[in-house]
């Protein structure tokens, strides 16, 4: 299968993460925590979930042909 992670990071620490292995955002610094609560719940989610549709699994079938 596929994973697709998208870190947010600042001054070099990551904040916060979308794993689609996981399928929600999880946080790393207090920020990150709050931020991952929120956004699970608002429609980042939904967006990181397109993405992994759009994007990255067509990409990959082209990749591993």
């Amino acid at each position: 299968g596929i994973e697709f992670i998208h870190s947010y990071v600042f001054n070099k620490v990551e904040n916060i993460r979308f794993n689609s292995t996981v399928g929600r955002y999880v946080g790393y610094t207090e920020l990150g925590v709050k931020n991952a609560e929120a956004w699970n719940k608002g429609p980042q989610l939904g967006q990181e979930q397109a993405e992994l549709e759009r994007f990255c699994k067509p990409n990959a079938a082209l990749h591993y042909r």
